[in-house]
């Protein structure tokens, strides 16, 4: 064992809580509302700050750590002495935990380090499988959303650094080179009488190890025949182009999930700021205050983050333009996950924002039987994705507010297989609403 690694891993709470308490601009026990918004400027993205001056209410609270799996501080300490990064910012020699635990900040290439910190960090390291999700969009001055889409599966699958369900480290897949699979349906979509809610639309996506190699994504309906009688664009044209009902797009799952090699990312540097990470509420609960357009009350405590800029890089042909030209990422770097991130058009103005709510527990509830675990996990409760240009909304509720309480969140249960998400299995999406 290396033991200035596992000394590094130690203290990181250490360092964390010490930095952590400099930020003291607001103080446990203070509620920000849109009257003392300005306080949380500083601590907050600008597009958070947006937020929050329009009603978001936000609960100050202590600090807590959120402590690595066993499992995945066992892997680190073992594996990540070999790790490299190749000429074109690809990972060699990578096998489970963290790639690169000991970070200088001097280092050129800190920023492609951070974010496969982040892309294999310690929250689903195996499999993950998110049931009952909902995405509901709202408009400016309306506190209905004009669009609710129940989600059957947010599913995950990884092939390159797997922790706890066989095959670990690694699951070999011949030569594929598949690192991960993700799965997203089936999406239901309300239809006039005499149909109520149809499964409609699903999406496959896998992500490659190499940064050359583009994503293979498959979408497409999974309604055995009704299609025929709604003529006009196929469901395609949702889950492969920009975005997907209401604001959110595929490259904003878990508050990024875009493609390496289709950005340059660059250190911003390190910053104290405000984040949900240990939520009271799951189910979220949409904001009375702000017209149901984000999540409140609801906890927020200060963390220290790693800034990344991610630009996307444009392609020879106009019409390959990615919209999002910039994604600022504000990293946990005690957990890996993002807290929030600021998008930006191509006139350099700031366009969207995104909010990522989290919690961390050993169950969903406290009478949970069967996604319980031997140490605390973080779950995702919901993500808000708000246009701050127009003043849409979108949020992803995971797991839905409106469904009966049961357990939605199974992290590395070996619920989800590599089998499980391929592009033609519609049984999966039949078998869960019939």
């Amino acid at each position: 064992m290396n033991r200035a690694l596992s000394i590094a891993i130690a203290t990181i709470t250490i360092l964390y809580c010490i930095t952590g308490a400099d930020a003291a601009a607001v103080k446990p026990g203070d509620v920000i509302t849109k009257e003392n918004a300005s306080k949380v400027a500083g601590l907050v993205s600008p597009g958070n700050y947006v937020l929050a001056r329009q009603g978001m209410i936000m609960k100050i609270v202590a600090t807590k750590d959120y402590d690595w799996p066993p499992p995945f501080k066992s892997s680190t300490e073992q594996y990540s002495p070999q790790v490299r990064l190749g000429p074109n910012g690809q990972l060699e020699n990578y096998l489970a935990g963290l790639p690169f635990p000991m970070l200088d900040t001097n280092d050129p290439q800190i920023a492609q380090k951070i974010m496969w910190d982040y892309q294999f960090g310690p929250s689903y390291t195996d499999d993950l499988d998110s049931q009952d999700d909902e995405i509901a969009s709202y408009a400016p001055g309306h506190s209905q959303p004009w669009s609710v889409y129940p989600v059957g599966h947010l599913a995950v699958y990884r092939n390159v650094g797997r922790e706890e369900v066989a095959p670990a480290p690694t699951d070999y897949d011949g030569d594929s080179g598949i690192m991960q699979r993700v799965a997203l349906g089936p999406i239901m979509v309300p239809i006039e009488p005499p149909f109520w809610q149809v499964p409609w639309d699903y999406m496959v996506r896998y992500r490659y190890s190499s940064p050359s190699r583009g994503d293979l994504v498959w979408s497409g309906t999974a309604t055995w025949g009704w299609w025929d009688e709604f003529p006009g664009p196929g469901p395609t044209s949702y889950l492969v182009g920009t975005s997907f009902f209401g604001n959110l797009e595929m490259d904003s799952l878990f508050g990024f999930s875009g493609r390496f090699g289709d950005y340059d990312f660059k250190f911003l540097g390190e910053k104290e700021i405000l984040a949900v990470v240990h939520a009271k509420n799951l189910p979220a609960k949409s904001c009375a205050a702000d017209g149901n357009r984000t999540i409140c009350p609801e906890d927020w405590e200060l963390r220290h983050v790693y800034v990344i800029e991610a630009d996307a890089r444009r392609p020879g042909l106009l019409a390959d333009v990615p919209p999002i030209a910039k994604r600022i990422l504000y990293i946990d770097s005690q957990g890996w996950f993002i807290t929030a991130s600021d998008q930006y058009d191509h006139a350099g103005k700031l366009w969207k924002t995104l909010a990522v709510f989290n919690t961390v527990r050993d169950r969903e509830y406290p009478d949970s039987k069967a996604a319980v675990y031997n140490f605390p996990r973080l779950f995702q409760t919901a993500m808000v994705d708000e246009d701050v240009q127009s003043g849409y909304s979108t949020i992803l509720f995971t797991p839905s507010p409106d469904r009966p309480r049961h357990d939605t969140w199974f992290i590395n249960q070996g619920v989800i297989s590599r089998r499980w998400i391929v592009p033609n299995r519609f049984t999966t999406f039949r078998q869960y609403f019939y």
